[in-house]
């Protein structure tokens, strides 16, 4: 799946315009985007509610209505980074039109199957599956095009938007899917009409896309990744970005305890509160509404408030939802708590959005948004099926009182996990000059199949001298370690600060690359954020020259015939 308009009134001179949050919907791209996405969302949640409701008509088991949540979310925690690396390689307009059209076809064939009757729980359960691994595959594409179409300035604004879009579409769509299944006496027939208006909402997205003329804010001139090594990169990467993983553990705690609202709202609906499929998509819209609210108000919140009070706000509130829903069976009382549930989920999940858009950069955004929303729908998809497991074998207030309790026991642990603190790193794409007469592996090989083979070998191990004086030893080694996470994050896969034991004013610094190519990438990577922390680096070392830098690959053995490659020199 990371501003601003000036009001009406007049200004003071040299007074920034007061944000509206509205200012990307004046776009025309991202705007034909929003609508469409809009109707497919309500086309989306009509299809939960009746697809929900529909297997309860099928089986009284909680489990198996349950599992609705987990088909759900189970292809996201799956194929999360599959997702991620390919929107990263392959063309994101393609990719989107395809995906669109796979979602498509799997909700016109489980359409045409529910019309005929010829639907089980397990059917219901595998169709639910096939169309939500097309949404997985969509999402980190669908989410990493944002700042292709808007402003990094209004990308929190975007976000919003783009919540209060599938929240417009939670609050309308379950009302409207479960008055659809009210109007049919044969509840088959009522859950056919819905899905069969779904797979049509897809065809408004595809028709947007079709006439999308994409250019790129990143494009390497390098060969591409292949998927396997992309996926290891995206995984580096999360492993040596400590804001990112912030993000992700808020991800994956929240949605795990808030799921049991999502997973048990229509058993609740039925056996607590006696209510048929209108009641149980009037309980589901309450949270869209609520979340429509917060995606509205989310500019004004963010300025007041910081991030992760937000978080902590809405977690303590959501404890209390849950033992609502367990022991209070009025629904004057549990719907205008489910309106602000709606209102602190979105205000939570909007502010996790953000946070993972702006604090990575374009080369690898979709892998990030790829890890996150398979980190928030695996905290779903696992929820899920322990409060269905537990409801099926106790009773539901106790799964739902279980699930409050261990929210409130969570928070304690999580919140050392800040979000959004401190300034925003600059991921603009920093973009060097070639030193004048430094040749390139193209320039050194004598054919393009030599230069191919050149830019494979390695492992390649670069060295960098360094003179400090003693007197600035300390605030080198903290700025040096600083650098440790730059060349982690952009490829390194091992790296290194030593200091000569004879000379202690001479460091060396090491780290080393799978290939030439993954040097060559690791140079394309670097942000302005980045070559900071490299500015650094450099103003510290002292002496006439510039850092000496030295390049090795690694020495494989070979026959007397052979002769080894010459390797390029590279800045640092």
């Amino acid at each position: 799946m990371p501003l601003e308009t000036p009001n009406s009134g007049p200004l003071v001179a040299n007074t920034p315009p007061t944000p509206s949050g509205f200012a990307p919907l004046r776009i025309p791209l991202f705007r034909d985007r929003w609508i469409a996405s809009t109707v497919s969302s309500v086309g989306t949640w009509m299809q939960d509610t009746a697809g929900t409701w529909l297997m309860t008509s099928l089986t009284t088991s909680p489990l198996l209505i349950a599992l609705m949540q987990t088909a759900a979310s189970l292809p996201v925690l799956l194929l999360g980074l599959l997702a991620g690396a390919t929107a990263d390689i392959f063309d994101r307009r393609k990719l989107l039109i395809f995906w669109q059209a796979w979602m498509l076809a799997s909700v016109a064939i489980l359409a045409a199957l529910t019309f005929v009757g010829y639907v089980s729980p397990c059917a219901l359960l595998a169709f639910t599956f096939l169309l939500n691994i097309g949404s997985a595959m969509n999402n980190p594409a669908w989410q990493a095009i944002v700042p292709e179409l808007v402003p990094r300035e209004l990308i929190p604004d975007t976000v919003s938007l783009n919540a209060a879009s599938n929240n417009l579409a939670r609050a309308v769509g379950p009302a409207l899917g479960g008055l659809m299944m009210a109007a049919f006496s044969r509840v088959h027939t009522g859950a056919g009409s819905v899905f069969f208006l779904n797979a049509l909402s897809f065809a408004g997205v595809i028709w947007v896309l079709y006439n999308w003329k994409r250019t790129p804010l990143f494009k390497s001139a390098l060969p591409s990744e292949r998927i396997a090594g992309s996926i290891l990169t995206g995984l580096r990467y999360v492993r040596h970005a400590p804001d990112l993983q912030s993000s992700l553990v808020r991800a994956f705690v929240f949605p795990f305890f808030i799921s049991a609202i999502w997973s048990l709202l229509a058993v609740v609906a039925k056996r607590d509160l006696s209510e048929g499929a209108l009641g149980y998509g009037v309980l589901n819209g309450s949270l869209g509404l609520g979340a429509v609210i917060a995606a509205t108000q989310l500019p004004l919140i963010r300025r007041r408030v910081s991030a992760d009070t937000i978080i902590a706000v809405s977690t303590f509130y959501d404890v209390a939802v849950l033992l609502i829903l367990a022991y209070v069976h009025y629904p004057a009382v549990i719907i205008p708590a489910l309106v602000l549930s709606g209102f602190a989920w979105t205000s939570t999940m909007s502010t996790l959005n953000t946070s993972v858009q702006l604090s990575v950069p374009a080369w690898v955004q979709a892998r990030a948004l790829g890890t996150y929303l398979m980190t928030f729908q695996g905290g779903m998809a696992l929820g899920a099926i322990l409060w269905g497991f537990v409801a099926e074998h106790t009773s539901t207030p106790i799964a739902l009182a279980a699930a409050a309790c261990g929210l409130a026991v969570s928070y304690p642990l999580t919140r050392r996990f800040h979000i959004l603190q401190g300034p925003l790193p600059d991921n603009t794409p920093f973009r060097s000059n070639r030193p004048p007469g430094q040749p390139s592996v193209f320039q050194l090989a004598d054919t393009a199949a030599q230069a191919d083979d050149l830019i494979h070998e390695g492992p390649v191990r670069i060295s960098i001298e360094y003179c400090i004086p003693a007197e600035r030893y300390a605030e080198f080694t903290h700025t040096i370690h600083q650098l440790r996470g730059v060349r982690l994050r952009d490829g390194a896969i091992r790296w290194g600060i030593y200091r000569d034991v004879v000379d202690p004013e001479r460091l060396n610094e090491t780290f080393v690359m799978e290939s030439w190519l993954d040097y060559l990438r690791s140079r394309e990577r670097i942000t302005a954020s980045d070559e900071a922390i490299r500015a650094r680096v450099r103003v510290l070392h002292q002496g006439d020259e510039p850092p000496k830098i030295s390049y090795q690959i690694y020495a494989r053995e070979i026959t007397p015939n052979e002769e080894p490659n010459q390797h390029p020199a590279a800045t640092s």
